[in-house]
């Protein structure tokens, strides 16, 4: 995608002709990261330049030096910061807009409630109608 952006009018025409394979692309952004270091587009995608694979050094520890395992109550300490750091970003709602919500709660499970409580009826005539 970024490929696009980075390319001339010239070069994107001469992208169609290239080949898209996994390989290719590793050759094309190798190619174009050496001629940005390099200063000058001489190592360009025609002049066979490997990528050469370089030494990472030492391994990552797997804890960055702290002690193997913490505290029970330390876990739950941090947890508890946590919780309480998050809930100082939380947007609380009004007085009034809480109301609202309550209000359009309480009607909505009072609709569902009777809709319910009728088909229920319905269904129990139904069923002494049909069996009774």
């Amino acid at each position: 995608m970024s490929d696009d952006r980075e390319q001339g009018p010239d070069e994107q025409q001469d992208k169609a002709a290239q080949p898209s394979s996994a390989a290719a692309r590793r050759e094309r952004r190798s190619s174009r990261a050496s001629a940005r270091q390099g200063g000058d587009r001489a190592g360009g995608p025609d002049s066979g330049a490997t990528r050469t694979t370089e030494s990472k050094g030492r391994p990552t520890p797997s804890r960055d030096g702290r002690k193997g395992r913490v505290s029970p109550f330390r876990k739950v300490w941090r947890f508890l910061r946590e919780v309480v750091a998050e809930l100082r970003k939380v947007i609380w709602p009004t007085r009034r807009a809480l109301i609202t919500y309550t209000l359009v709660v309480l009607v909505f499970v009072s609709i569902l409630v009777a809709f319910v409580a009728g088909l229920d009826v319905l269904f129990a005539k139904g069923v002494l109608w049909l069996f009774g």
